[in-house]
């Protein structure tokens, strides 16, 4: 009897069919969604420099150089030029005010300081004299008022007495009319030499009083002269050290040229150049600080010098309290300018990367170690060690803070 064979459901072939379109099916699955289409480069970790980020105290500052001055000075300037004709000390000298620092000769000035000083002697005696004179007509009036008044009492007793004669008649009419007109004549007289006189005084006195002025301005003039000539000796104008000076015998100067300085020894600042950048944070008060034979010395800015040139600009610094003992004149110190105080932040430590990235994004090592990934930052102050993130880093992670410039800003760096 026959038996029916069955056909077989799932035979080899059609296994390995569905199998191989499940495998293509996975393959292209795996092509659009799941492969890894970030760009790659792979790099030796050992050139690397990685660093970690930390939760630490961060302080914005920068640096600058400060040069060390006398906190004040006086300079020294030619008043009149001349050839120099004795010198009577030495750069470094310590002088107190009025020391002579030279003599500079120059005979055709003195010899019109000696014209211009006997002409005004000469018109100083005119304008003694005319004061002499004043005071002489002054007194010459009253002589003649004292003696007007003399003869009008005279006049009055002789006139008195008259009066009484021709009264009883013995004089007679024109002795008495005589009498009467010698004594009004000398009223009259009187009354015409006391107006002469007031007038007289009103004159005298304005007249005085212009002769006062000029000789108050003559005897001014002659003393500015007579110092002018005594400028050809160069004196110290104040106490301190001499410095920046030079002169030879026989070395002319001219009028208005810098012959030294004194520096006077009550402290010193510092002078720096910041670039022009920070212009608009300096401001009068800002702190700055640096370090000396082990002692941290605190400082201000005292004065800003707005003339930008070759891109930068300078402000003086004063020292909170004394300044280092063993400083010197022209020596340079380091310092750091305060923008902020110290406050708790996210930094990570200053490299490379920052002139390829920005400040934008950093590559982030992976827990394993095996890779770095690129990831977006954010970073705000900075200072000489460290920049402060703002975004995109936690504390603890490791980046990469050497220089990109050989990644050619790839997504991904493997290590090998």
């Amino acid at each position: 009897m026959d038996r029916k064979i069955e056909k077989k459901k799932w035979t080899l072939k059609k296994i390995l069919s569905i199998i191989g379109i499940l495998a293509f099916v996975f393959f292209l699955v795996y092509l659009i969604f799941l492969r890894d289409k970030s760009s790659k480069l792979y790099v030796d970790k050992n050139q690397l420099t990685v660093a970690e980020v930390l939760m630490d105290k961060f302080q914005e500052f920068i640096p600058i150089d400060g040069v060390v001055y006398p906190k004040n000075t006086v300079y020294i300037d030619a008043i009149q030029g001349g050839v120099v004709e004795s010198v009577y000390v030495e750069d470094g000298a310590m002088l107190n005010k009025g020391d002579t620092i030279l003599k500079l000769l120059n005979t055709a000035m003195e010899l019109n300081y000696m014209e211009q000083e006997t002409r005004m002697l000469g018109e100083i005696n005119l304008l003694q004299n005319t004061q002499l004179s004043l005071e002489q007509n002054k007194y010459l009036r009253q002589k003649e008022i004292v003696n007007l008044e003399y003869m009008i009492d005279a006049a009055k007793i002789d006139y008195e007495r008259k009066i009484e004669l021709f009264a009883d008649s013995v004089i007679s009419l024109k002795e008495f009319e005589d009498a009467d007109r010698e004594f009004n004549f000398n009223l009259k007289q009187l009354e015409l030499s006391l107006k002469l006189q007031k007038l007289d005084s009103l004159s005298r006195d304005g007249q005085a009083k212009d002769i006062e002025n000029s000789l108050f301005r003559m005897h001014e003039n002659l003393k500015l002269l007579r110092k002018n000539i005594e400028n050809a000796y160069v004196k110290a104008p104040t106490k301190g050290k001499l410095s920046s000076f030079s002169a030879e015998i026989g070395e002319t100067k001219s009028s208005g040229e810098h012959l030294g300085q004194i520096d006077k020894q009550d402290g010193f600042k510092l002078r720096a150049n910041i670039d022009e950048r920070y212009i608009s944070r300096v401001f009068i008060g800002q702190p700055a600080e640096f370090d000396f034979n082990k002692k941290n010395y605190q400082l201000y800015i005292n004065k800003i010098y707005t003339d930008v040139r070759n891109g930068a600009f300078q402000v003086d610094l004063l020292f909170d309290s004394l300044s280092p003992k063993s400083i010197k004149r022209g020596q340079t110190l380091q310092l750091r300018l305060k923008f902020s105080s110290e406050t708790d932040a996210i930094i990570v430590k200053r490299g490379g990367f920052f002139q390829e990235t920005g400040g934008n994004w950093i590559y982030v090592l992976d827990p394993s170690g095996d890779f770095a990934i690129k990831r977006n930052i954010r970073i705000n102050r900075q200072n000489t060690n460290f920049y402060e993130v703002m975004e995109g880093l936690q504390p603890d992670e490791k980046v990469i803070v050497s220089s990109y410039d050989s990644f050619g800003n790839k997504d991904k760096l493997i290590f090998k």
